[in-house]
């Protein structure tokens, strides 16, 4: 399995995020894990990344899309407005317990989602990752 430098979840399920972390630093897929309970703070912190170091910015991105404050479409409606010269060597996967058929295609159509996942996360997900989705 490749390893990333920097991964970000972003999910207002503390226990989640846990799991996650577990899964990740388990498969040794990431160097570095930056978990966010608001996608207003992740968002924040990408936007600093930009303007200070951009060799810093996350190369996948984990997103919940049902949460409280700004949900996943609204973090992915304003990551859209980051320069694509910094996100093209980012993948993001939205990471979903939601089962609508809708949410899904969604997803799937936006151009800056790789992906729908259902949580919770897996080694498998990490093995699919890996395998289809290189890095940019």
């Amino acid at each position: 399995m490749s390893k990333n430098r920097k991964v970000f979840l972003i999910d207002d399920d503390e226990i989640h995020n846990f799991l996650c972390e577990s899964v990740i630093r388990g498969q040794h897929f990431a160097d570095t894990i930056n978990s966010y309970l608001w996608a207003e703070d992740a968002l924040e912190n990408l936007t600093q990344l930009v303007s200070e170091a951009p060799e810093d910015f996350p190369e996948i991105i984990f997103l919940d899309i049902n949460m409280p404050g700004m949900d996943g479409w609204e973090f992915i409606e304003e990551y859209q407005k980051l320069p694509s010269e910094v996100t093209k060597g980012c993948l993001l996967f939205v990471l979903s317990s939601a089962v609508d058929k809708n949410d899904i295609l969604h997803a799937r159509n936006l151009s800056e989602v790789n992906d729908f996942f259902s949580k919770p996360l897996t080694p498998d997900i990490l093995n699919i990752i890996s395998e289809h989705y290189p890095m940019p």
